[in-house]
């Protein structure tokens, strides 16, 4: 079996709703977005997957979260924008933009200390 991941990066604001801390106010992060494809057949050159076509739809998909508030967006107006939010909306679209091959988990870097994975 193989793992392929490339990293993809937004800045974008955010506030948290109904929490008690400095986050329940309007800021910034510049999130690091890493996504892993899992595969175990390669095609006639030896590849799963080609790195330039993964990360150009990466790319479309956190083109539409970058340098915006993310609260503002119809899906973060229905559900919070924390990491955990943020990962599994990046994981239930780019699952699509990627079939037939198998997305394994996307992981979410809000700093270089915090991140968050989502997985099926």
């Amino acid at each position: 079996m193989f793992e392929l991941s490339i990293i993809g990066n937004i800045s974008s604001a955010h506030f948290l709703r109904q929490y008690k801390g400095k986050c329940k106010n309007l800021h910034g992060h510049i999130y690091k977005i890493k996504v892993t494809i899992l595969g175990n057949k390669l095609d006639k050159i030896g590849m799963v997957a080609d790195f330039t076509v993964l990360k150009r739809k990466l790319d479309s998909l956190l083109n539409k979260l970058d340098h915006c508030c993310l609260n503002e967006l119809p899906y973060f107006k229905k559900y919070n924008p924390t990491s955990e939010n943020l990962a599994k909306y990046v994981f239930d679209n780019y699952k699509k933009l990627i079939s037939p091959l198998k997305l394994k988990e996307v992981q979410v870097f809000e700093s270089d200390t915090s991140s968050v994975i989502y997985y099926e």
